[in-house]
């Protein structure tokens, strides 16, 4: 599933050329704003790491002068007086849009240039002037409107299907969730960028479309069809980085070559599996939704552990926690190999693999070729059937 809800993020990387950066003046003011606003905080990102800058509103104003190379998505939120600092959130890159968004907090797309953002009755209820990416990113916003309605109830019934522990419900909704998702992304996504490339959130949309799990074939044309200068952008040269990773590891590739060692510290190839359908799963102790699909990864590799399939785990987890990585793999009871060299996101196989979420995993046949990435609950039990059968 392609939801921040159900995967574990490594942060966006986005690499600013921070001497060749332009400035973005914004200037905010309030009108019949209660409780009175104290502090407004601006999060965005320098050097591909979210900053927080702050400001004191001074007789219901505030401002900020920020460098910045090229469009972003900057989130807004408010500390009122005799209130507590609020918690920090950040627009995500690439994800979902839809972010928690109440009446202390807002986003704005913007670029270089200045911004003017007038605040009526409450911190949210915005009026934003100046950003023709702005003016964009609404009119994206306005397209989703619909999916992201329903995708907010459908994460409400996986929340209570989570929490009664209905696994069967849960899968259900996880299903409705990515057709949702799917409908979305060739809908929406894939249209607003056909009809638009040189729209100045196309990329912004493309990076949607894409999600954390890069399908080449579909996203390449995409990108390029973005115009040059955008195409530039530090971002999107990462972006492309990716995309050219992602072709390494797509189905129907051999998966690449590796070597890490074990909880023994005895050194383990991907090539020594050859033979045997191979489950290569990346997780970590850490990521809850990893240990969450666990159950499932077991009820498969006991059924077919004897019929010449095996699962090799990859953990991301950290320096100095391998005792966590050994206590999860036998609280959860994964009997299977285990790598790790405990460096969280920069494990040198997921980085290897463009790994930039997890649960994910990538299903080998014997000669070592990948035929399938991401199975979850029922879809990796039915693959394995199609394969080897039912017992």
């Amino acid at each position: 599933m392609r939801t921040l809800l159900l995967a574990c993020l490594a942060l966006p990387i986005s690499l600013f050329a921070q001497d060749n950066a332009k400035s973005l003046s914004i200037k905010g003011s309030f009108k019949n704003v209660k409780p009175q606003p104290e502090w407004v905080y601006l999060y965005h990102r320098v050097n591909g790491t979210s900053v927080k800058d702050s400001c004191m509103v001074v007789e219901n104003a505030y401002s900020f002068t920020i460098k910045m190379e090229e469009p972003e998505l900057l989130a807004f939120r408010v500390k009122y007086s005799n209130a507590g600092s609020p918690k920090q959130f950040t627009p995500l890159a690439g994800g979902s849009s839809n972010n928690t968004q109440s009446r202390d907090a807002f986003n704005v797309y913007a670029g270089a240039g200045r911004v003017r953002i007038n605040s009526l009755d409450s911190f949210s209820n915005v009026t934003i002037k100046g950003s023709k990416e702005h003016d964009a990113y609404l009119s994206l916003q306005a397209l989703r409107k619909p999916y992201d309605d329903k995708m907010k109830v459908l994460y409400q019934d996986y929340a209570k299907a989570n929490a009664k522990k209905d696994t069967e419900a849960r899968d259900r909704v996880e299903a409705q969730i990515d057709e949702l998702e799917s409908d979305l992304k060739e809908n929406v996504l894939a249209g607003f960028i056909q009809k638009n490339p040189g729209s100045p959130i196309a990329f912004y949309a493309l990076q949607q479309y894409a999600g954390w799990d890069i399908n080449p074939d579909k996203v390449e044309p995409l990108y390029n069809a973005l115009p040059a200068a955008v195409q530039d952008y530090p971002a999107a040269k990462s972006f492309k980085e990716q995309l050219e990773t992602a072709k390494l590891t797509g189905i129907g590739r051999m998966a690449p070559e590796f070597t890490q060692n074990d909880t023994l510290e005895q050194p383990v190839q991907l090539s020594s599996f050859k033979g045997r359908y191979l489950l290569i799963d990346f997780w970590a102790s850490w990521c809850g939704p990893c240990r969450q699909e666990n159950p499932n990864v077991v009820k498969v590799f006991n059924q077919y552990k004897d019929k010449n399939f095996h699962i090799l785990g990859i953990s991301l987890d950290r320096a100095g926690q391998k005792d966590k990585w050994m206590k999860a793999i036998h609280d959860d009871n994964l009997t299977w190999s285990h790598v790790s060299d405990l460096k969280y996101w920069d494990n040198a196989v997921s980085k290897q693999y463009g790994i930039r979420a997890i649960p994910q995993n990538l299903l080998l046949d014997p000669t070592g070729k990948i035929i399938a990435k991401n199975l979850r609950g029922e879809a990796l039990a039915k693959k394995m059937e199609e394969l080897l059968g039912g017992k």
